[in-house]
């Protein structure tokens, strides 16, 4: 889950993670115009967006409690064990769906330890993971490599679905859904007002053409964004969760969260 910052004293919005990947699908579903290439294929990469953490369903339903604040835990405060689990989780899911949703989906896996394939290099989860789960971790990371290679010899295998397994189409695939994931994440983890200015880097705007997107927070919750990515101006998108305070040691979150009325928090994107 995404526990979302708050002042001290005050509710904190709860996401769940597919919560999370519903926005990041409303992004995908609109994202292309005269100066952004469109996802394609488009119905297996925006289904991948819009469930590529679905490997979270089962610990999120459980909602395990974070001692330490007494919510469930935040996304990097998971017990690194969970997290693990989720990992092929994910790949399972979308690998059912289709094989390029799973190979984007291992890739999102993959790419998370490894500071999202250069994309992010501060960011090395696999160096965060201790001496004791490393055998685990590593067996797991290497079965995701060989699912990548299986899908994509099922993708080559049928002159339909050859190009779509392609390095470049694979590695545009993947980095759209960086950008998908990120953005919401700008925008679930912190609320509006404390998000700021950001820039997100490595956005295709077509095969080969990377282009950095420059947000600019305004008032209202209205985001302006440089270059401007999507079908429709304004872009109204809205995520759903649960306020929630701190509950007594032991609490039951799950049967917490189920009693608890589903908020939306919405953001409106304008070019710049």
């Amino acid at each position: 889950m995404i526990v979302q910052s708050a002042p001290e004293g005050s509710p904190r919005f709860v996401i769940a993670m597919i919560q999370h990947t519903t926005f990041a699908g409303e992004l995908a579903r609109h994202f292309g115009n005269d100066e952004f290439a469109p996802l394609d294929p488009r119905e297996p990469l925006e289904f991948v967006v819009a469930n590529h953490d679905r490997g979270w369903d089962e610990l999120d339903a459980r909602a395990p409690q974070d001692p330490a604040t007494g919510l469930p835990y935040n996304l990097s405060a998971t017990p690194l064990t969970e997290i693990v689990a989720t990992s092929a989780g994910s790949p399972d899911y979308n690998e059912r769906h289709h094989p390029l949703s799973g190979i984007i989906s291992s890739m999102h896996s993959y790419g998370l330890y490894h500071g999202r394939y250069g994309l992010a290099p501060d960011k090395l989860f696999i160096d965060r993971i201790p001496d004791d789960l490393r055998p685990e971790t590593d067996a797991m990371l290497e079965a995701e490599l060989a699912r990548q290679d299986r899908l994509r010899d099922r993708l080559g295998s049928d002159p339909a679905t050859a190009a779509w397994g392609a390095d470049e189409a694979i590695f545009t695939a993947y980095k759209q859904l960086q950008f998908f994931d990120t953005f919401s994440l700008y925008c679930h983890l912190v609320p509006e007002g404390s998000r700021g200015d950001a820039a997100f880097a490595h956005v295709p705007a077509g095969p080969g053409a990377d282009v950095t997107i420059s947000v600019q927070e305004r008032p209202g919750a209205v985001y302006a964004l440089d270059p401007y990515p999507f079908d429709v101006e304004p872009l109204e998108a809205a995520t759903s969760g649960r306020y929630l305070l701190p509950q007594e040691p032991g609490a039951d979150l799950a049967a917490v969260l189920a009693s608890t009325p589903v908020r939306e928090q919405a953001v409106t994107l304008v070019a710049a």
